[in-house]
């Protein structure tokens, strides 16, 4: 099956692309606009993305939204975490300012929300992923993305080398344990036969 990614964060379009295997992941048309992300939960924002691209496009489309939700601060930046820091911060401007104000060890959540549009039926379909952990002092590693580098998850800790962040694992034992891998498995199970 194809199904059009209503993203321009080439990151995720990777991430996704070896997530939803086998079914192929089509990059969206630049002539595709996506709304601005107003949702006040991940599960709106991700399918305003994914009507968008399905409406302009034809074709299935998913829309994901994810973010970092840390206890210390009510569940900031939540919805707001790609603009944490403000409108145009960079991955490491927005991970700084959690750090700043989120104490090392604070307990923290990943959480992806990613949206199924068919519009030949009309039907939506939403499925979540979610990963605990903590926040580590300093940002460490150089894989993934994003707050990667100082996310310690909760399903590591009675492993050996249970400190790794999220950007210090191999692709697949990220993908194991993510918010987005886990919610693209949800997406999966619903597009088996």
């Amino acid at each position: 099956m194809q199904l059009v990614l209503a993203t321009r964060n080439p990151h995720k379009a990777r991430e996704f692309a070896a997530l939803l295997a086998p079914h192929a992941v089509l990059s969206l048309p630049a002539a595709v606009e996506l709304p601005p992300e107003t949702g006040t939960t991940f599960a709106e924002n991700a399918l305003g993305k994914a009507r968008a691209a399905a409406q302009a496009t034809g074709a299935q489309a998913v829309g994901d939204d994810s973010g970092i939700e840390a206890e210390a601060l009510g569940g900031a930046p939540g919805v707001r975490s790609a603009r944490f820091a403000g409108e145009r911060a960079s991955d490491e401007e927005n991970l700084a300012k959690l750090l700043r104000e989120a104490p090392g060890g604070s307990a923290v959540t990943y959480v992806c929300a990613l949206a199924l549009v068919d519009p030949a039926t009309g039907r939506e379909e939403v499925f979540e992923g979610r990963c605990t952990g903590r926040l580590t002092d300093r940002p460490r590693g150089t894989g993934g993305f994003g707050y990667d580098p100082a996310f310690v998850p909760d399903d590591l800790a009675a492993a050996p080398g249970a400190e790794r962040t999220m950007a210090e694992l191999e692709p697949g034992e990220k993908a194991a344990i993510s918010h987005r891998g886990r919610a693209a498995r949800g997406l999966l199970a619903h597009l088996e036969p």
